[in-house]
């Protein structure tokens, strides 16, 4: 079953710190996402794959927009 992580509010993205394969366990750090002038970590919601990484760095992003998907 596939999770979709997203981001909590707009901001643009400063670090990525998974790739694609990637097995995590439920809060690693997954994005660094700048908001507010601060930087602020996207954490795991549950263990998993990184299975797509649907942003790169610099990107801007809005509210909810999907960050990554894990499986």
């Amino acid at each position: 079953m596939s999770l979709e992580v997203r981001a909590p509010m707009p901001g643009s993205i400063v670090d990525i710190l998974v790739k694609v394969g990637d097995r995590v366990k439920e809060e690693d750090e997954l994005i660094i996402l700048e908001a507010m002038k601060m930087e602020n970590p996207i954490f795991a919601p549950a263990d998993g794959v990184v299975k797509e990484i649907k942003v790169k760095i610099k990107d801007v992003v809005e509210v909810d927009q999907v960050l990554l998907i894990l499986e």
